[in-house]
């Protein structure tokens, strides 16, 4: 009897961790397998059976790289990344900065500045599109005109010279405030007593940001550089937003390409096939991968304690 009350209690972890393994592998390594897997086929409906599907090997991915539309995507997807990372990072720095130095009214600004983030995306982008950037009465429009500016408020911001510039602009503005409570939970854990030190050895407020807080804040970079890197790669509804037609090259991501592959949307689509959209999913995936993995080996923060 003994025994057997031991074996059941040895067996009951196993029982409370198995719904947790059901729904890890149901949700997370079954779809993650199968989408690799599609990636190898030729899938004309992303729910055929698997018997319905055509073994290809490769071809998939070599067609990604012959096609000038989605080279182009990349293209797009490198830019929102590159620059809207500096505009974004740079500036969520700094208002954590300003924000963590004592000012009257942070929680005011700190609410301020994150609110664009509890906004819905449509919500936003509808914003900028009819009121920021209207050519008629927007708001871009009216303050050059006040100033004086004739040339800027004659810009047409949602032409083809102008609208990849204007979408990443309107993007970054709703990103700022997320990535900034990131680096002001980095600020707070920083010790007071490291400023006071330094302080009393004559460092200025420059000194104290650059050999303290940013040495301090590598955690939080990488974190930071992680879920942008993350929220890029899903760019899709923004860029859906600000074009009037699906393959606009000025405004198309690779998860518009994936979506106009899958579902067989937009003109420059002949056939759909699901397998292509796997391969570019699979492709995304990887480069996410890549730069968590140089991020992890770039911003090492081992030697640092706080």
């Amino acid at each position: 009897m003994a025994a057997a009350g031991k074996r059941r209690a040895g067996n009951a972890p196993i029982l409370f961790v198995l719904p947790a393994l059901f729904f890890f592998f149901a949700v997370f390594l079954y779809p993650i397998l199968r989408t690799i897997l599609m990636s190898f086929f030729r899938i004309e409906g992303i729910t055929d059976p698997i018997p319905k599907w055509s073994f290809i090997g490769l071809q998939n991915y070599e067609k990604l790289f012959r096609t000038a539309l989605f080279r182009i995507s990349l293209w797009n997807l490198f830019r929102i990344w590159f620059l809207g990372g500096i505009l974004v990072l740079s500036l969520s720095l700094l208002f954590a900065v300003i924000l963590e130095s004592g000012i009257r009214g942070k929680r005011f600004f700190r609410a301020v500045i994150y609110l664009p983030n509890i906004v819905s995306a449509v919500a936003l982008a509808t914003m900028w599109l009819q009121y920021v950037y209207s050519p008629k009465f927007g708001l871009l429009k009216t303050v050059f005109s006040s100033l004086g500016m004739k040339s800027l408020s004659k810009i047409q911001w949602l032409d083809s010279a102008h609208k990849f510039e204007s979408l990443l602009l309107a993007y970054c503005f709703g990103m700022i405030g997320y990535h900034m409570l990131i680096f002001m939970s980095g600020i707070e854990r920083i010790g007071t007593e490291y400023y006071e030190a330094a302080t009393l050895d004559g460092a200025g407020r420059f000194q104290q940001f650059r050999y303290i807080t940013l040495p301090l804040l590598k955690g939080m970079f990488r974190t930071n550089l992680t879920m942008w890197s993350v929220t890029s790669v899903g760019f899709f509804v923004w860029s859906q937003l600000f074009s009037t037609v699906t393959a606009d090259t000025r405004t198309i991501t690779p998860m518009v390409y994936l979506y106009m592959q899958v579902f067989g949307a937009g003109n420059s689509v002949t056939e759909r096939n699901a397998g292509t959209g796997a391969a570019v999913g699979v492709l995304l995936s990887l480069a996410v991968i890549l730069i968590f993995r140089l991020a992890n080996r770039l911003l090492k923060d081992r030697d640092l304690e706080f």
